[in-house]
């Protein structure tokens, strides 16, 4: 643990973190598959890599940086993106400028990242290096794993090799390209609350299975890999708008295919017919999304003719999310590696609870804090760190009086004070059992120090839970 001192100037600092948080999160969003470029011809990934900066820690950062007179100019974020292989080199990076949004977020996106037919490997990270303009290094920040294809399959799928399927509950992108032209790409969005076809930045949507025996009401959702002919629900990860159900076709020479019903690929050809209408699929007109009727096929009833706009290329997404704070601390390194919690294992209990911290990006300069409490931490591995559960006792005497659980939020936090949040929350939960012949009391009064003891004593006696904010 940190030493008495420090420990209780930390403890205050963290108090006003919780109180008025300043967090700055680095979000990256990617295709979850690349196609191989071979010789000369350049294929950049599509949908291009993006990053958002968002939080109020960037705008508090701003404010220090001008309180040290080194102007406005010295805040402005800037980066490199390149694949996992290419060293150091800024050289072999694409260059990234941030805008501000209208939602005061910072975008960039890297349009000419691809991956050359020399490289040999079959997954590769992407690398993302910020910097202030003023030469201060932010930290490097990796991307999920990306699995390199050389084409999109033409095979029917099997579920046997479920690499290249999509399951319900994924993200995808939707883009359209209109003759195989990559300046006519458009990207389905979501822009005041509206669907979008923009040619700048591409939104992740959650695809689910819906059952299709329930009324459209309902709309249940299932597990399982989606199939054509099987009714989906497409929502908008980051606004939650929703498209109404619609039942999904293989495309094949703008034909819309009624009857195949084989499991989905990456980088498929796909159209979205709109549940109980008339032929109406989804589709785009400039920067519109509008319903377009297909034509019946008269030689084959199983076939309707589309329009360009409504065909449709699929893929999957990964986003990774990246949070620090430095607000408090006066933090002369990088803030990389930022640590990701994924899971937290609990063993024993009472005086004795250990907790395990499993995620990625973990090292021993690390301390696990429960709200504005340091529990003693021990590093185990790159992926683990495991703890002492701190006593209730420790939040203070006020805590003692209550009977309800307490959740605090659970956080990392560097010894030179930057904060790492997480999603992550743990909770105290007293039993419900009472004195055998005493009855707790709703208010209690200041003098009954007796009644206040033997509820502290019942309430220290406590089971553990866990809970993940999703």
């Amino acid at each position: 643990r940190s030493n008495p001192y420090q420990a209780s100037l930390l403890r205050d600092s963290v108090r006003r973190y919780l109180q008025l948080p300043a967090d700055q999160t680095v979000l990256i969003l990617h295709a979850k598959v690349a196609q191989k470029s071979y010789g000369n011809e350049k294929r950049f990934f599509c949908p291009p890599p993006c990053v958002y900066l968002s939080g109020p820690g960037w705008k508090l950062k701003q404010e220090q940086i001008k309180a040290r007179d080194l102007g406005e100019t010295g805040f402005r974020v800037c980066g490199y993106m390149g694949l996992d292989s290419m060293g150091s080199s800024l050289l072999e990076t694409q260059k990234l400028s941030f805008e501000e949004q209208p939602d005061a977020k910072g975008f960039s996106c890297a349009k000419a990242l691809y991956i050359s037919d020399t490289d040999k490997r079959k997954h590769f990270r992407l690398v993302l290096k910020l910097f202030f303009s003023n030469g201060q290094e932010i930290g490097t920040f990796h991307s999920k794993l990306i699995k390199v294809i050389s084409k999109p399959s033409q095979k029917k799928q099997s579920l046997k090799n479920t690499d290249l399927c999509i399951s319900s509950g994924s993200k995808v992108s939707l883009f359209n390209r209109l003759r195989s032209q990559t300046v006519s790409t458009r990207y389905l969005s979501v822009e005041g609350g509206a669907f979008i076809a923009s040619a700048r930045q591409w939104a992740a949507f959650t695809l689910h299975l819906a059952d299709e025996r329930c009324a459209r009401s309902e709309f249940p959702l299932r597990e399982g890999y989606i199939r054509y002919g099987s009714v989906v629900q497409l929502v908008c990860t980051a606004t939650g708008v929703t498209l109404p159900p619609l039942i999904i076709r293989k495309v094949m020479k703008q034909y819309a295919m009624l009857d195949v019903d084989e499991p989905i690929s990456q980088l498929h050809k796909c159209a979205f017919q709109f549940q109980g209408s008339d032929r109406m699929y989804l589709c785009l007109s400039t920067e519109k999304v509008i319903q377009f009727q297909a034509s019946p096929c008269p030689k084959e009833a199983n076939r309707e003719l589309l329009n360009d706009g409504s065909c449709w290329t699929i893929i999957s997404t990964e986003t990774v999310e990246y949070t620090f704070s430095e607000s408090l601390a006066c933090v002369r390194e990088p803030v990389s590696p930022v640590p990701l919690i994924a899971a937290l294992q609990l063993t024993g209990g009472g005086d004795v609870a250990m907790l395990e911290v499993q995620g990625e990006y973990f090292n021993a300069h690390l301390k696990v804090w429960f709200g504005d409490v340091e529990a003693e931490t021990m590093y185990r591995s790159p992926k683990s760190l495991v703890c002492v559960v701190p006593d209730v006792s420790a939040f203070g005497s006020d805590w003692r009086w209550l009977r309800y659980p307490i959740t605090v939020p659970l956080l990392l936090i560097r010894d030179d004070g930057l904060i790492y949040s997480s999603s992550f929350t743990f909770t105290y939960t007293p039993e419900q059992s009472c004195i055998p012949g005493q009855q707790v009391l709703s208010d209690v009064p200041q003098d009954s120090d007796k009644l206040l003891d033997s509820i502290h004593q019942e309430f220290t006696r406590t089971n553990f839970h866990l809970f993940m904010q999703t």
